[in-house]
C-alpha cells in the first residue's frame, strides 16, 4: 500500500515536470522603427520663353492690282528673306521666289492665305505642328501651317536639305536656276511636267536671278583686297558664319571654303579668312 502510494506520488511528480519542460516562452521580437525621410524639395525648373520674332513686314497689293503688279509686290515683301536663305541653305534665292509665286498664287492663294504655307508643303510623317486640310491631288489632304510666311520660308529649307532625293540640287552651281528647276521635278517636288518651264519663265519675266547674283557677289561693289595683306575678322558674342557673311558681303559657303570649315560652328576670338589666303 505503501509502495503504491510512493510510486503514484513519484508520477505525479514526473507529469508535472515533463508539461513544464514543454512549455515555451514566447521572445519578443523587436519591431523596426520607420524611419520617415524629409521630403526632398524639387529645384523649380526654369523654361525660357521662346524669342518671339517680330512678324514679317508685307505690302498688301491694291484690288485692282493687276497679276504682274501682285507679282512684283510679293517679290520686294521676301526677296530678302530669300536671299538669307541662300546664303544659310545654298539654295538659289530666284527658285525660292519663283516656287513662292508658283505655289501660293503670289501669296494670294487659299493655302498661304490660311496657313502662311508659300510653298505647298503637306504635312508629312512627323510634322507635330499645326496643320489645315486642302484639296490637292485628293481631297482634303494635310498640309503644314506656320505662324509667319518667314517659317515657311525656312522650312521650305530644312525640306529640301534634309531629305536625300534632293541631294543632286546641292551639286548645281547656286546660279544654275534652270539645272534647279528642272532637279526639282525629276526628284518628286511637283508633279505638273511643266513645273520647270514654269519656274524658269518667272525667273527670267521678273529677272529673278539678280537676286542671286547679289548673294554671290557678282553684281557687289566690293573693293579689290590688298594682295599683301590678308584680310581678317575676330569671332565675337553673338556672330554667326550668317551675320558675318552678310557685313561682309560673302556667301556662307564660300567664308567656310576660306577657313576650311565643314560645319556653321564657330566661337568667339576666332580669326576667319575674308578672302582665300595664299
Amino acid at each position: 500500500m505503501r509502495l503504491t502510494s510512493i510510486f503514484v506520488i513519484l508520477f505525479s511528480v514526473f507529469l508535472i515536470s515533463s508539461c513544464g519542460s514543454k512549455k515555451r516562452v514566447a521572445k519578443k521580437i523587436p519591431q523596426k522603427r520607420e524611419i520617415v525621410k524629409p521630403p526632398v524639395k524639387e529645384t523649380p525648373v526654369v523654361v525660357e520663353k521662346e524669342e518671339k520674332l517680330p512678324p514679317t513686314k508685307v505690302v498688301t497689293p491694291p484690288a485692282n492690282a493687276s497679276y504682274a503688279e501682285v507679282v512684283t509686290i510679293y517679290i520686294d515683301n521676301y526677296k530678302q528673306i530669300a536671299q538669307e536663305e541662300m546664303l544659310l541653305y545654298g539654295i538659289p534665292a530666284s527658285i525660292k521666289i519663283a516656287q513662292g509665286i508658283l505655289e501660293s498664287g503670289a501669296g494670294r492663294g487659299n493655302l498661304s492665305m490660311r496657313s502662311n504655307n508659300h510653298f505647298g508643303i503637306k504635312c508629312h510623317s512627323g510634322w507635330t505642328g499645326e496643320s489645315v486640310r486642302h484639296d490637292d491631288d485628293e481631297l482634303q489632304e494635310c498640309f503644314r501651317k506656320y505662324n509667319d510666311p518667314k517659317y515657311s520660308f525656312r522650312d521650305h529649307s530644312l525640306f529640301l536639305t534634309s531629305r536625300p532625293r534632293y541631294s543632286d540640287l546641292f551639286t548645281l552651281k547656286k546660279d544654275d536656276y534652270k539645272g534647279w528647276a528642272k532637279g526639282l521635278r525629276k526628284a518628286g517636288y511637283a508633279t505638273d511636267p511643266k513645273y520647270p518651264d514654269k519656274l524658269i519663265s518667272i525667273i527670267e519675266r521678273y529677272e529673278l536671278y539678280k537676286l542671286d547674283a547679289e548673294v554671290l557677289g557678282s553684281e557687289a561693289n566690293i573693293a579689290n583686297p590688298d594682295a599683301t595683306k590678308v584680310n581678317t575678322y575676330t569671332v565675337r558674342a553673338g556672330d554667326t558664319l550668317y551675320s558675318i557673311g552678310r557685313r561682309f558681303n560673302i556667301p556662307v559657303d564660300t567664308l567656310k571654303q576660306y577657313n576650311g570649315l565643314s560645319s556653321n560652328d564657330i566661337s568667339v576670338g576666332q580669326v576667319l579668312y575674308l578672302h582665300p589666303k595664299k
